[in-house]
């Protein structure tokens, strides 16, 4: 997430938060800890993120 602008912001639990400033301000939060994210988070990761799948 980093080499896309993103920065680590906290982390509560198996949780991250990133955030990238703009206008507007993304915030993504990622579980941490896993070895493969499940397809539906990964789409809502891409979601709140504005990244393509090509970006992984």
């Amino acid at each position: 997430m980093e080499l896309h602008g993103f920065r680590f912001v906290s982390q509560k639990g198996s949780h991250i938060k990133y955030r990238k400033p703009g206008n507007p301000t993304l915030t993504v939060i990622v579980p941490a800890e896993r070895k493969e994210i499940p397809v539906g988070i990964f789409r809502s990761i891409l979601k709140q993120s504005q990244l393509s799948a090509k970006d992984f």
